[in-house]
């Protein structure tokens, strides 16, 4: 049976992806700063839910994290991610803000990936799925929410590079764009429902093979603009 970590399982696309999949029966370890005590998050009480406490930013945590578990992991889902600082335009820069988007939404799921290599490794199919946005495609020149922007095409650039360098190890890395999305993120004038997009996000992450590694795609499994 699969066996699925998701980073920022409290809210938000991240709890619905956990919702979901312990739906299909699978083993679900889950990140957030926090427990997860959301009285709607039913996955709290949940058998097969594993409830993992880490800033995805604390890379030492991240570790310890991973040191506390031995069982194989088939897909790790970095889901955890910010929209930046109010002021984040190329005039006007909350350049610490920018930091730590970057941190959060470029450096972190690097430091995750590597932290829970050898837990993929011990997978017959394992798989990273690294959750982008189309925001960040090179193709738009739009300049509003810049830092989240750049955070966003960066990490695809590095999650290309890794899927590179994992495809020898048999391990394949998509990137996702989830849709514009009604989340707390989003906002209720967004596309789609959260459990539209986590079904979608779900079918790539089943789907994924290495013919198809270092792909960018929309979450109804579309190829996305880089």
């Amino acid at each position: 049976m699969t066996t699925i970590l998701i980073t920022g399982t409290n809210r938000g696309i991240g709890l619905e992806l956990a919702n979901q999949a312990l739906g299909k029966g699978w083993t679900v370890y889950g990140s957030a700063r926090g427990e997860v005590t959301d009285p709607d998050a039913h996955i709290c009480h949940h058998p097969k839910f594993h409830d993992l406490v880490f800033d995805v930013t604390d890379h030492e945590a991240v570790r310890a994290a991973a040191a506390s578990i031995d069982a194989p992991i088939d897909i790790l889902i970095n889901n955890a991610g910010t929209i930046g600082p109010d002021r984040q335009s190329t005039l006007d820069m909350d350049f610490d803000g920018f930091a730590q988007t970057f941190a959060v939404n470029t450096l972190a799921p690097l430091a995750v990936a590597q932290a829970f290599l050898p837990h993929l490794r011990k997978s017959a199919a394992p798989r990273i799925l690294t959750i982008s946005s189309s925001m960040g495609s090179l193709s738009y020149a739009k300049s509003d929410r810049i830092a989240y922007r750049a955070s966003k095409s960066a990490v695809n650039k590095v999650m290309q590079g890794l899927a590179t360098d994992l495809e020898p190890m048999g391990v394949a890395v998509a990137m996702v764009h989830p849709g514009w999305v009604r989340t707390d993120m989003g906002g209720a004038e967004a596309d789609i429902d959260v459990s539209t997009s986590a079904s979608g996000i779900l079918q790539i992450a089943e789907g994924l093979t290495l013919k198809r590694t270092g792909r960018f795609f929309n979450w109804d499994g579309s190829s996305a603009v880089w």
